[in-house]
């Protein structure tokens, strides 16, 4: 066999392999959802639910300097559900629980640079004592700036697959989002499944309760990355200081990976 053919068949094998990852990688695509919870001066090395505002701000600068297509959250339900194609580099923001901080450190961050977020809030710690959550005044200045969504993490931080009675379970669900309404004056429909957990029968709930479109975290391999009542978020930790493992968690294949790992 002559150089050349064998130049050509070794070419044509690579172009094969090449196209078979790209089109197994984009199947296995999940658009971006970064999941924060508290952006704080400092991250305590214990506590990795918690980025520092220098690394916070470093990775909104990135998403903003590397022309990330940053959206509000109900655009990516909107996108998924009449089935229409995402655009390339498509991310959202989200927050859960309510931390105060979230509107001392992060909110500035955020306008800063322009990028929308939704904050997912625990109805019954607003305003708490120990003065460590959101106040309503703080969630509806945030709100009205035009760049926060808000949206129902429930009346409490308890996991819904824990509460046994139907009654206990519809008042999570149901109350947390009539209140948000009546505070806030808008529509509210993205639901945030505490814990990130879920079964058929809470989800159901969340349909009958007039939500559009629900997050967790991540429920593993058995739910499409397209289940728009399951939508899979990337939890941004300390770990997330490097700008290249940001990248990587950024890029929509980080959850294909993160889930062949635990299989």
């Amino acid at each position: 066999m002559s150089g050349r053919k064998k130049l050509i068949i070794s070419l044509t094998i690579v172009f094969l392999f090449g196209l078979f990852v790209f089109k197994y990688a984009r199947s296995n695509y999940a658009v971006p959802i970064l999941m924060y919870h508290s952006v704080n001066t400092v991250a305590p090395e214990e506590n990795r639910l918690v980025v520092s505002r220098d690394s916070f701000e470093r990775q909104m600068r990135f998403l903003k300097t590397r022309r990330y297509n940053v959206v509000p959250l109900g655009e990516i339900g909107q996108l998924i559900r009449h089935k229409k194609k995402i655009p390339p580099k498509t991310i959202a923001i989200t927050f859960d629980d309510g931390y105060k901080d979230n509107y001392t450190y992060a909110f500035p961050i955020l306008k800063k640079y322009n990028l929308p977020a939704t904050i997912f809030v625990i109805i019954n710690e607003v305003g708490r004592p120990q003065n460590d959550r959101l106040s309503w005044d703080e969630i509806k200045q945030m709100q009205s700036c035009g760049i926060i969504t808000i949206g129902s993490h429930c009346l409490g931080p308890e996991p819904l697959v824990n509460i046994k009675s139907d009654a206990s379970l519809k008042k999570e669900i149901f109350d947390s989002k009539k209140i948000l309404e009546d505070r806030l004056k808008t529509k509210v429909d993205i639901f945030c499944y505490p814990g990130g957990q879920f079964n058929d029968k809470i989800k159901q709930m969340v349909v009958d309760a007039g939500y559009k479109m629900a997050v967790v975290t991540n429920p593993g391999r058995r739910f499409p990355n397209d289940d728009i009542l399951a939508l899979k978020r990337l939890r941004i930790s300390s770990t997330s200081d490097s700008l290249f493992v940001f990248w990587v968690e950024s890029s929509g294949y980080y959850n294909m990976m993160r889930e062949r790992r635990h299989k």
